[in-house]
């Protein structure tokens, strides 16, 4: 069936650029109910930031952001390629989502820590993770930081600020508020940040999570990722009867709001606007980022059998890339400087690729010792784990 929406966009209830007003960080939830139905949106067709969501943000940093947003495309781009050619033997992409983790890893801050799911590339990227170890982690290769013990594509980096990924659905939603609950207690002052799909929201993780954060009050952002399917079902059946997912936590008391997740500048300062109210003390925010996944929801998924080809292209939000370039252009930038960064970045990932590929794909190299599964489970092994490794005859 074609993406149904009418002119005003349907289940998307798209509120003009502009048209929304921005609370003060301290408002009571009750007070902005209205912000779960309506979409914070900052660019407006030609480009242009308006209105009071504006964040007025250099260009410097925009630009930033636009490098990790395409750099993240061709990684997707090259990965994939890759597993259809059987050098690795998973891979997901994020194609047409790359604001939304470019940019709040823009956001947080050093101290913060991201729940991620497994769409989250881009936030690695723009926190400068190496790229390298991203692909070493997909090839599975002896340059592996992760020794081969996790599936391609489920990073971990502690130092930035990106919790290990699980494959299971909705399980980073209750460590987020757990993380988050043990910084208020010992009053560090840092947010969590939990990733979560819109078909996660229908798992019993993400309520019981709410629960724990209307009643302890931490500093967590619980972002819903409204990419519009959840594999090859359409949202609408995760959402159930409610209008969107951001009116889950009405019911829980909590501050709940709608962001345009293709719009750099909205999703800049809706993000903001949350941290700074938990950092003042005032709570956990659910925020909808409303988004479109271009891709298959991974390498087993084969997108054609429940969705038009074309769908993407007739989606009212476009393209989270054009739409910053747009931006970017009305403001001075040259267009010669945004095609370099594409030029740099396919150079870079091309480069960073044969070398990785060069230490080993799944297809040119033994797998890692299973040693490495025992290793990495624990600072100091325990017996149990011990007497297994020997028995495994290490």
């Amino acid at each position: 069936m074609p993406f149904q929406r009418s002119s005003s966009g349907e289940h998307l209830f798209l509120s003009d650029p502009g048209e929304l007003s921005k609370p003060a960080i301290d408002v009571a939830p009750d007070e902005i109910e209205a912000m779960a139905k309506g979409c914070i949106r900052v660019l407006d067709p030609e480009g242009q930031a308006v209105g009071p969501w504006n964040p007025e943000v250099n260009t410097g940093e925009l630009l930033a952001i636009y490098k990790a947003m395409v750099t993240t495309r061709i990684f997707d781009s090259r990965m994939l390629i890759s597993q259809r050619q059987g050098k690795t033997s998973f891979a997901i992409e994020s194609t047409g989502e790359e604001a939304i983790s470019t940019t709040i890893a823009k956001v947080l801050g050093p101290q913060d820590m991201a729940f991620p799911t497994y769409r989250q590339a881009g936030y690695l990227i723009a926190r400068d993770y190496p790229v390298l170890s991203m692909m070493n982690q997909i090839y599975g290769n002896e340059n592996d930081p992760l020794f081969g013990t996790r599936l391609p594509g489920l990073y971990s980096s502690r130092e930035h600020g990106f919790f290990t990924i699980s494959g299971g659905l909705g399980t980073q939603v209750p460590q987020a508020v757990g993380w988050a609950m043990a910084t208020k207690f010992k009053e560090e002052d840092s947010v969590a940040l939990a990733f979560v799909g819109d078909g996660s929201t229908a798992t019993s993780d993400l309520h019981t999570a709410m629960t724990f954060a209307s009643s302890f009050m931490p500093p967590v952002i619980i972002a819903i990722v409204n990419n519009q399917y959840a594999i090859s079902t359409n949202e609408k059946t995760a959402r159930g009867m409610a209008s969107t997912f951001a009116q889950r936590g009405i019911g829980y008391g909590l501050p709940s709001l709608r962001v345009d997740g293709n719009d750099v500048l909205g999703v800049m300062s809706v993000t903001k606007w949350a941290r700074d109210r938990a950092l003042a003390g005032y709570g956990p925010t659910v925020i909808e980022y409303l988004t479109y996944r271009a891709g298959a929801h991974s390498t087993s998924d084969d997108p054609t059998r429940y969705r038009p080809k074309d769908e993407y292209s007739s989606f009212p939000l476009g393209d989270p890339i054009d739409r910053l370039e747009k931006h970017l252009e009305s403001v001075g930038v040259n267009q010669d400087v945004l095609g370099q960064i594409g030029t740099d970045a396919e150079a870079f990932i091309a480069a960073t690729n044969a070398e990785a590929e060069a230490a080993g794909t799944i297809t040119t190299h033994a797998p890692p010792s299973i040693a490495k599964a025992f290793e990495v489970v624990y600072e100091h092994m325990p017996q149990h784990l011990q007497l297994q490794r020997s028995e495994a005859g290490f």
